[in-house]
């Protein structure tokens, strides 16, 4: 029954579309096809009231109604299981993005020790951060610096007590003291971890409120040890993104090509795999290419766009499409987001599908181990491998669609600073804070998170952008929902035609006086990680203002979230006090305790977490309605400042 759903149902993408078309004909199974199998979903799953953690169960609990148990066999409640449940998701989200910044972490140590064959080419930053964490730096070796600081990260998996280093680097001193009074700083990523592992243990914490606050604590290890420190210490690494131009779609794979594919979140896999093509590019012609084409999926592709400008095949929930083209040499991927699907399809061409980290391995794929000393030995294989492949390629199972779609990205908060410098050299964000008081920008929405195949991929995140965008809303995108708004052209100039005439007369002036025709209307600000980069552009704002983070008329929203670390991400934002919408609701509805104090839907729970942070969690399946109660929550917090609203600007018109 599910290869009988029209294709143009499941996706926005009319590439994806087409190769859809071709797997059915093939008869290889994607995605798609499986989340259709899975209905009907199991309701107790659903809303988060089945409990696995022991072996008197599973228990299933039912809150409403007069059927079915009210008590788990061990007397846990319907608040209690859930509040456990998403505390354990929030971890799983978490854990992946520390587990990332360890890796870079790690990278960057030997690198400055001179043991890796990485080049630290953000001296500029690296300085920077050395100087905010109090460390000296006049008289030393960058190398040195770059030791330093790296072995200060480290004391955020390893110290006992005290705040996590990266947290007082990056957040508020107003934030820090409403968390400290809430006991919820965290000072080593891997005890946090560890402590909300046993607080969902069976028998230790049934405490909904206790577990509740430790979700916001867990958000605050993901926001400043995964995201804000993966983020530096790759811009130490690698380089701070600026402005780049690419192409979007699966037409960026080629036929006359060796086609390597890169997909996860781990840039040092990546970065190396693109220099060794590049090394290696002669002797793909020596093969009758035209030279060796690197593409990229999910965050990989954002950290090789932010960078170094390479194209964007596709996002997360059509990546086994992109090997269904047949001209795929490999696909390498690292950690996070990667389907066990994807070996199954590449199985049917002459696709090499490589795993690469020893911690994160793939059944069905070839294996060439990436350790930060043997970096470079691991990018030469790689490339050589697909070489390989590329002389058994079927010609007659190639079909790449042929549309490309321009996009602009590399808006880091150093290049956004730098682009309004040339309106205010002076005080580069006085002409954005000027707009956002007059009202030509109305507010701040970041578009985040993912494509998920039980939603038409790529129409949510595409449909709230141009809500906002016709309201005059400024749009900041990451991750894969950026890649949504990349293929739907909301990354180029072009899509200035979605913007209300005050939101396309800014982004016109500011990239006319950049010599660009205009900036685009959605920013591209990098990849999952990067969302700390949203996040020092609110801080940034917030303190030129002179107010806190949660005062400022912004919104974060994820219209097509799948992953755990949507929700994690989602809740370091609540806990700064951002509202933060989800088109796919989070498992919570069993509880009415975790409802209301995660949603600001008042009920039996006397506190929530907009009364305690100034943010809360938005649930909306429609992606207009959704962007209207982003707009409606904005126009409060104006209000709250005393800003223009646009019921102002209408009656001063009259």
């Amino acid at each position: 029954m599910s290869r009988t759903i029209p294709v143009t149902d499941l996706t926005l993408d009319t590439g994806v579309q087409e190769l859809l078309l071709k797997a059915r004909e093939e008869n290889i199974e994607t995605a798609f096809e499986r989340a259709k199998e899975q209905e009907p979903h199991c309701k107790f799953g659903l809303t988060g009231v089945c409990c696995r953690r022991c072996l008197q169960g599973p228990c299933r609990i039912t809150f409403n109604g007069t059927k079915g148990a009210k008590r788990g066999v061990c007397g846990a409640t319907a608040d209690q299981i859930v509040a456990r449940n998403l505390l354990s998701l929030i971890v799983e989200g978490t854990t992946p993005h520390v587990e990332h910044a360890r890796e870079v972490l790690h990278t960057l140590l030997e690198a400055a020790k001179g043991k890796s064959p990485y080049e630290i080419k953000g001296k500029e930053k690296l300085i920077s951060i050395a100087q905010k964490l109090g460390l000296t730096v006049d008289g030393k070796e960058i190398n040195q610096v770059a030791e330093e600081v790296a072995l200060t990260a480290l004391e955020d998996f390893q110290q006992q007590s005290g705040v996590s280093h990266w947290l007082r680097l990056r957040a508020q001193d107003q934030s820090i003291e409403a968390w400290q009074k809430l006991n919820i700083l965290p000072s080593n990523a891997h005890l946090e971890i560890a402590n909300a592992i046993n607080k969902t243990a069976m028998g230790c914490e049934s405490d909904p409120v206790s577990l509740l606050l430790g979700i916001m604590k867990m958000g605050l290890v993901e926001g400043y040890d995964g995201l804000h420190l993966s983020t530096d210490l790759q811009d130490i690494l690698f380089g701070t993104p600026r402005l780049v131009k690419t192409q979007y779609r699966m037409g960026v794979i080629k036929e006359d090509s060796v086609n390597i594919a890169v997909h996860g979140h781990i840039p040092m896999v990546s970065e190396k795999v693109l220099e060794w093509s590049r090394k290696l590019n002669h002797e793909a012609r020596a093969l009758g290419a035209t030279g060796i084409n690197i593409v990229g999926i999910c965050c990989s592709a954002n950290e090789l766009l932010m960078r170094q400008g390479v194209s964007v095949a596709t996002n997360y929930a059509s990546q086994e499409l992109a090997i269904i083209t047949g001209a795929l040499e490999a696909m390498v991927v690292d950690a996070q987001c990667i389907m066990p699907g994807l070996a199954q399809v590449a199985d049917c061409y002459h696709t090499e599908l490589i795993s690469t980290l020893p911690n994160i391995k793939i059944e069905g794929a070839a294996y060439v181990d990436w350790t930060p000393e043997e970096a470079d030995k691991m990018g030469e294989e790689i490339v050589r491998r697909a070489l390989a492949r590329y002389v058994e390629r079927d010609k007659s199972k190639v079909q790449i669609p042929s549309d490309t779609v321009e996009a602009y990205a590399g808006f880091s908060i150093e290049q956004i600073t730098e682009l309004l410098s040339t309106l205010n050299h002076e005080d580069p964000l006085l002409p954005l804070i000027d707009a956002i008081a007059k009202g030509d920008v109305l507010g701040v929405v970041a578009i985040v998170g993912c494509t998920n195949p039980k939603v038409k991929q790529d129409w949510a995140n595409t449909e709230v952008a141009k809500e906002l965008l016709r309201n005059n809303v400024l749009v900041v995108a990451s991750g894969c929902s950026a890649h949504s708004l990349g293929k739907n052209g909301l990354l180029s100039p072009e899509g200035l035609k979605y913007c209300g005439s005050k939101l396309a007369n800014v982004l016109t002036a500011i990239g006319q006086a950049n010599g660009l025709p205009a900036l685009p209307p959605a920013l591209h600000m990098g990849s999952c990680v990067d969302n700390s980069r949203i996040d020092d552009l609110l801080v940034a704002v917030a303190d030129r203002l002179g107010v806190t983070v949660k005062e400022l008329p912004v919104a974060g929203s994820s219209p097509e979230n799948h992953s755990p670390k949507a929700l994690s991400i989602g809740t370091f934002f609540i806990a700064q006090g951002v509202d933060v919408h989800i088109g796919v609701n989070a498992p919570i509805t069993g509880s009415p305790v975790v409802e209301q104090a995660l949603t600001a839907n008042k009920g039996e729970f006397p506190v929530t977490t907009d009364e305690l942070f100034g943010g809360k969690l938005i649930y909306e399946e429609d992606p207009i309605a959704a962007a209207r109660t982003l707009i409606g929550r904005i126009i409060q917090k104006r209000k709250a400042l005393g800003l223009i609203c646009p019921e102002d600007i209408e009656s001063a018109a009259k």
